[in-house]
C-alpha cells in the first residue's frame, strides 16, 4: 500500500462514539474498556465534537489512588457535560483523503485523531497509531 492510498484503507470503521446526552463516566468506561484515546461525539448522526482521554484527565482525579492503592470515588464528572469538555472545532477528512494528507494534517496540528466523514455522516476514524502502524507495515 502506498502513501497516496485513501485513508479508508487504514481507518477504523467500527466506530465507538458518544452522544451529547452521555455522561463523562460513560466516556471513561469506553476509553478503558476498549483501550482507545479518542471518541467522536455525535448529535442526530452528525459529528459535533471529539473527546480525548487527555480531555478527561484534565478535569479528573478519577485515576487517583488512596494510600492503600484503592480508587478514590469522585463526583467530578457530575460537574461537567461532554459538551463542556469536548473539542468543538473538529477537523475532519473524507474517506478519499490520502494517507499522506492525513500525515500532513497530524504534523501541522495538535491532535491525534481525525473523524472520517462522507456525505455529512461519520464513517470512520483514523489516529496517529493507525498511521504509524501503516508505515511500519510498509517497511
Amino acid at each position: 500500500m502506498r502513501k497516496n492510498a485513501p485513508v479508508s484503507a487504514i481507518m477504523t470503521r467500527n466506530i465507538i462514539k458518544l452522544s451529547l446526552a452521555d455522561e463523562l463516566s460513560t466516556a471513561e468506561t469506553l476509553f478503558k474498556k476498549n483501550h482507545i484515546r479518542h471518541l467522536p461525539v455525535v448529535d442526530k448522526g452528525h459529528i459535533v465534537g471529539m473527546l480525548s482521554y487527555t480531555d478527561l484527565l484534565r478535569i479528573s482525579f478519577a485515576d487517583a489512588l488512596d494510600e492503600d492503592g484503592e480508587g478514590i470515588e469522585t463526583t467530578v464528572y457530575d460537574m461537567f457535560s461532554i459538551e463542556q469538555v469536548m473539542t468543538k472545532k473538529v477537523v475532519s477528512i473524507t474517506s478519499q483523503t490520502t494517507i499522506e494528507e492525513v500525515g500532513q494534517l497530524f504534523l501541522g496540528h495538535d491532535f491525534h485523531a481525525l473523524p472520517v466523514v462522507d456525505d455529512d455522516s461519520l464513517v470512520g476514524i483514523v489516529t496517529t497509531t493507525d498511521l504509524i502502524r501503516f508505515f511500519l507495515e510498509e517497511e
